[in-house]
């Protein structure tokens, strides 16, 4: 019996069905979108109120706190988008309504109204809660007959991701910094809305593949997918039951309540002096964080009870994961300071302005990471058109459209720069280097955890902590003295990014990963929640803190904000490393 995945292997571009790269181009252009955003929202809000492209001019601890709550909660809604999808609409379903309402939040911001700003985070928050958990579904889902693959469709993927964000942050940035902001939450949602239609015009190329199943379809997965039958029995033979009772119900809500109302309060109380939680003030002390400490407590005592339950080899390796997720707070907590105190640190205390041959040099260098990676994706373009245009022709023309939108664009912005007489570098341009760094790095990075040499799960989380910590630690030497209104070398900022980009290649592949192999099948879609929870802490901590960074440079100095984030890293990762010996025990063989 022939069925919608073996159809969708007879078209290969790059030895690959050629359905992945339309996956790969919708996640591409949400990318963009999302970064292109991403990279401008802190820049805007905390710039000037007068000159020639006006901000908002809020203090950068509001717009810390506006901004942590949205990256707060981009790790929180897809927990729901994914059970909606599996219920009701389908993965494929769920991408194109999280797309629509994604380009109707950038489209809201573009307006730069703060009713619009916040109706537009709000929507984006919603859009990626059906977005993000739905398409690497669909993935999973076509490579369940060639698992041989998957990796390898991953790894393709991921470039999508990083493609999307360099170019997104590289134009939108652009385009706001030189043109207005408008410009570029205006081209954000462009492209958010043609990604939207590129996907929406190639269901054929699909078949039932990520459609709601029905239970035909769902025979024809389970007779097709041997792994699936081998995970049951799998999970038969090590689960305890252990129902959730109605005291863990109540937690899960009360916990929840909190979690959000924080979410919410923290900029609302900030910005708008409206405070839920003042009736909970405790002396000095915000109401909000004796909430936010009780409901921690609560969690604890949730999450520590259910593990209680479980036999011995089960118990230690969901504490084993509980030890992993606190890592995983510090190490966001510290990398996520690129979306917010590092953009201000670039735009207030680097030397960005470029003259002469330095000028001439810089234009060369990053004209060629534009062209070289564009043209790369064009002919992947090209050769998804040459297989697929009779199936899937209105797909592949949206596509056509918006390469020749960006090579329009690029084209505009590097003969703008070779033209001028003297050239500033945008805040937003730093930023790209991480997308730079990991792919040039990633596949090295592949190879070595492939080898014999393969670090144990403490030791990537050690080196990953250590390694980004000195990234920092470069940021508080190189700022180290310099008085107030002298600028420092981008030198220190483009080593400290390439640091932290190695350390997050070093941590990464540890993540999700530990969740399937260490947690038992009941336990799978708390614990997932889990993770993702202790990803969003770790966001909002880090804008929470990144906000800070007026304060602690009027009272310290800029050195001593960035020593804060050398040290907590750097000791997170020696502790993480010398607890390896009882990690290894409590994970019983698990790698």
């Amino acid at each position: 019996m022939t069925t919608d995945v073996d159809n969708l292997f007879k078209d290969k571009v790059l030895g690959h069905p050629a359905g992945l790269f339309v996956l790969f181009f919708t996640e591409m252009w949400e990318r963009f979108s999302f970064y292109g955003m991403r990279v401008l929202l802190v820049n805007f809000l905390t710039y000037a109120v007068v000159g020639a492209n006006p901000g908002w001019g809020w203090s950068a601890e509001n717009a810390g706190a506006l901004f942590g709550t949205y990256a707060m909660l981009l790790y929180i809604t897809p927990i729901l988008g994914g059970i909606i999808a599996d219920k009701l609409t389908g993965y494929r379903w769920a991408v194109i309504i999280g797309s629509i309402i994604m380009a109707l939040g950038h489209a809201s911001m573009a307006i730069e109204t703060e009713f619009f700003l916040y109706l537009g985070l709000g929507l984006l928050v919603v859009g990626t809660g059906f977005f993000k958990p739905n398409i690497t579904s669909i993935i999973s889902e076509m490579y369940k007959t060639h698992p041989e693959k998957k990796d390898g469709a991953y790894t393709i993927f991921y470039m999508g991701v990083n493609a999307g964000a360099f170019f997104g942050m590289m134009l939108c940035g652009y385009l706001a910094e030189k043109i207005g902001w408008s410009y570029g939450f205006g081209l954000a949602g462009i492209f958010m809305l043609l990604g939207t239609l590129q996907f929406s015009f190639s269901g054929n190329l699909f078949g039932k593949i990520g459609k709601k199943p029905t239970k035909e379809y769902e025979v024809e997965d389970v007779m097709d997918a041997d792994d699936h039958i081998a995970e049951l029995n799998e999970e038969a033979e090590t689960k305890k039951e252990n129902p959730f009772t109605l005291l863990d119900k109540i937690l899960i809500v009360v916990c929840a309540v909190i979690g959000l109302g924080y979410a919410i309060n923290d900029p609302m109380s900030k910005i708008a002096n409206l405070d839920m939680f003042s009736a909970f003030k405790m002396g000095d002390v915000e109401g909000q964080y004796v909430a936010v400490l009780i409901g921690l407590v609560l969690f604890l005592f949730l999450v520590i009870g259910r593990i209680l339950r479980y036999t011995a080899v089960v118990r230690d390796r969901m504490l084993a994961f509980i030890i992993f997720a606190f890592f995983t707070v510090f190490f966001w907590m510290s990398f996520e300071q690129g979306a917010s105190s590092l953009v201000l640190f670039a735009r207030d205390n680097v030397d960005r302005v470029l003259e002469g041959n330095s000028a001439l040099t810089f234009n060369v260098i990053n004209g060629l990471l534009t062209v070289i990676p564009l043209l790369i994706i064009t002919y992947v373009l090209y050769d998804l058109w040459k297989k697929t245009f009779k199936k899937i022709p209105y797909s592949n023309i949206v596509l056509v459209v918006c390469f020749l939108a960006m090579w329009s664009i690029v084209i505009w912005m590097l003969v703008r720069e070779f033209t001028a007489d003297v050239s500033e570098i945008t805040v937003s341009w730093f930023s790209i280097l991480n997308s730079f760094f990991i792919i040039v790095f990633a596949s090295l990075f592949s190879k070595w955890f492939e080898s014999k040499y393969n670090p144990s799960a403490a030791g990537k989380y050690a080196l990953g902590l250590i390694i980004m910590g000195g990234g920092f630690g470069l940021l508080a030497f190189g700022s180290y003295g310099v008085a107030e209104g002298v600028k420092v070398s981008m030198i220190w900022l483009i080593l400290a990014y390439l640091l932290h980009t190695l350390g997050e290649l070093c941590l990464s592949p540890v993540g999700l990963s530990y969740v399937s192999k260490l947690v038992p099948g009941r336990m799978i879609a708390l614990m997932f929640g889990m993770w993702y929870l202790a990803i969003a802490i770790g966001n909002k901590l880090a804008a929470v803190f990144g906000g800070q960074i007026e304060k602690i440079t009027q009272e310290y100095s800029l050195s001593t904000f960035f020593l804060i984030f050398t040290i907590v890293p750097i000791v997170s990762g020696l502790l993480i490393f010398g607890l390896n010996p009882v990690l290894k025990k409590l994970m019983h063989g698990v790698r």
